[in-house]
């Protein structure tokens, strides 16, 4: 294999030209990115870099030296546009094509949007540009700030608002934020956050229209209706959001947070398998030859996860199947994430079911919030531990992942979790 070309310039783009050269993958490599920017981290965007405590220096993945290092061209603000495996061949769309042996698919996906948002002052928070037009608009005093969708983007970006000084709205279509992934007593506790912080919380609706002056209502959908993108240039500024019960909330600003799209478009007529994601083994492998695919656009052994950890995991396993030319090993990373909202930590470790219980192992729960002091819960099924959340409990939390992890494909009885915790 004398070239590998990995497409996109994100965070499991970057790590897998890491793995390429730590695998002793010696030749030509190329990194295709549709965006102007170096890799740089995403986590941040939400966080300090919206509120203004990180400038754009501290988002960088990388550095001049390690560049220098991969010895890697690199083609960024252009989209690749097509993917012909016949001919070992990727298209751009300045009308390039690039010849290749090897391919990492590592396009990560693109932030859902409502129609009406080329309304001024309506946003999405999935880029280093996004977060620069986002911020640029907070920093104009006190605004009204309603978010759309009460996810972790959501949530993260409406504790920044928060803390800003704004007056802030989240609106929710699910019963309670963050529900699928935690449950509902975790969501319960975790919803509180919010009210803590500040923000009004608006749950079991979703969104008819955003509305704009002297354009009326643009007529939107709720979190789980069909998704339509809106292009052009800005119109008229948002004023309120409709919701579909037929409250009107007022806003100066709107932040749509109701999840991410994989990028998958300029892989049609490739003939890889695409269902929201490609399709891939539980080694990140394509039906392709010589293809891969890691990070958020990937469906690895039916499940795709749009985490950071899957992001720097999955390019490991992926570039040794790639060098290898087959399947010669599968990714086994327990699911985690963190979050950072109202100044507390949330992380979570494992695979919870519906029918999973929870039990309070360390800490208090306080006028549905958590104490003081945080608290860390097990997920339990059959009398084993099957997932932990943590809010504010870091060292037993990591403890308690740790052996999880170590018992992948059994799990660790509940009270033996607890009593090595």
């Amino acid at each position: 294999m004398r070239t590998v070309t990995v497409v996109g310039a994100s965070l499991s783009g970057l790590y897998a030209a890491r793995e390429l050269r730590a695998q002793g993958f010696d030749g030509r490599l190329v990194i295709v990115g549709d965006e102007i920017h170096e890799p740089y981290d995403r986590p941040p965007l939400s966080k300090d870099f919206l509120t203004g405590r990180a400038d754009e220096s501290r988002l960088a993945l990388t550095d001049a030296e390690e560049r220098a290092g991969l010895d890697a061209e690199w083609l960024l603000g252009v989209r690749a546009h097509g993917l012909d495996a016949r001919d070992r061949t990727v298209l751009l769309d300045d009308g390039r094509t690039l010849s290749t042996d090897g391919v990492v698919i590592a396009t990560g996906a693109s932030a859902r949007r409502l129609p009406g948002d080329g309304l001024t002052g309506v946003h999405t928070l999935r880029t280093l540009d996004d977060a620069r037009a986002l911020r640029a608009q907070l920093v104009h005093g006190p605004r009204r700030v309603v978010v759309i969708g009460g996810g972790f983007i959501g949530a993260e970006t409406a504790s920044s608002c928060a803390g800003l000084g704004h007056d802030v709205t989240v609106v929710e279509a699910a019963p309670l934020p963050l529900v699928l992934p935690l449950g509902p007593e975790m969501a319960a506790v975790c919803a509180t956050l919010h009210r803590r912080g500040g923000v009004e919380l608006v749950t079991g609706t979703g969104v008819a229209a955003l509305r704009g002056s002297g354009a009326g209502a643009s007529r939107g959908r709720d979190a789980t209706g069909p998704e339509r993108s809106q292009d052009g240039p800005a119109g008229p500024a948002v004023t309120g959001v409709e919701l579909s019960d037929g409250r009107i909330l007022p806003a100066d600003i709107v932040i749509v947070g109701i999840g991410a799209t994989p990028n998958t478009g300029w892989l049609t007529g490739s003939t890889l398998a695409l269902h929201d994601g490609v399709l891939c083994d539980e080694g990140c492998v394509t039906g392709l030859p010589q293809v891969v695919a890691v990070g958020d656009v990937a469906r690895v052994g039916g499940t795709r996860a749009e985490h950071w950890t899957s992001a720097t995991e999955q390019p490991r396993v992926a570039v040794g199947n790639l060098l290898a030319g087959r399947t010669i090993g599968t990714v086994r990373a327990l699911p985690y994430f963190w979050s950072d909202q109202y100044g507390a930590r949330i992380q979570f470790a494992g695979r919870r079911q519906k029918a999973d219980t929870v039990r309070i192992a360390e800490g208090t729960i306080e006028d549905g919030a958590p104490g003081d002091g945080g608290l860390l819960a097990l997920y339990e099924r059959d009398g084993r531990t099957t997932a932990v959340l943590s809010v504010d409990r870091p060292r037993p939390f990591m403890k308690a992942r740790r052996q999880l992890a170590s018992h992948q494909g059994r799990v660790e009885p509940a009270e033996a979790a607890v009593a090595n915790l």
